[in-house]
């Protein structure tokens, strides 16, 4: 089993990355959370592998708690990779976790491809779900967090912002959402 993955990034798009390890590609899901703050060059990716009878799935993160987070999920009943995923990039695990213990119906309907009956189950499943489980993410991650947030209500896709982000240098949230405006105005 494939637990994590050190590479060069050869490609890269909002939904995956192509990861050359000593000579093999390999084709990596990841959420917009970890697209957004994908490195450049060289990274290290957790990894989750999915086996199939039809494929041979993996997803990866820059951070061990959306890995975590990511296999709590698809441990749900009528929660596949994909709909985990979406969960993934719209939320952090921290912001993740307090929808679910304000058991707010409404924020984990807000995740694309998951209805009322759906966003109810998930609630009865992760009732109690645990933040201090998972590690606290970095100071970065956290800034890119809030400069996708503040971008979101700008009215940005989050595919562009994550585009954006993945671009900038800046490490707080004011200049990494200056930076992406004027990064987001050229695109």
């Amino acid at each position: 089993m494939i637990v994590g993955l050190k590479g060069k990034v050869e490609h890269k798009e909002p939904a995956f990355v192509h990861v050359d390890v000593q000579g093999i590609v390999h084709e990596v899901f990841i959420s917009l959370q970890t697209f957004s703050a994908l490195p450049k060059e060289d990274v290290k990716l957790f990894i989750s592998e999915v086996i199939r009878e039809d494929a041979h799935l993996l997803f990866g993160f820059l951070e061990l708690g959306e890995k975590k987070l990511f296999e709590k999920l698809i441990k749900i009943t009528g929660v596949g990779p994909k709909v985990a995923m979406a969960i993934c990039s719209t939320y952090t695990p921290s912001q993740f976790a307090t929808v679910i213990n304000n058991n707010d119906l409404k924020g984990v309907s807000r995740v694309p491809g998951i209805g009322p009956k759906s966003a109810g189950r998930i609630l009865v499943e992760l009732n109690g779900f645990d933040v201090e489980l998972l590690p606290v993410t970095s100071v970065k991650t956290q800034a890119c967090d809030e400069a996708t947030q503040a971008l979101e209500a700008l009215g940005f896709k989050k595919e562009k912002i994550s585009k954006a982000l993945s671009s900038c240098a800046s490490e707080d949230t004011a200049s990494l959402v200056k930076e992406a405006l004027k990064l987001l105005h050229t695109l």
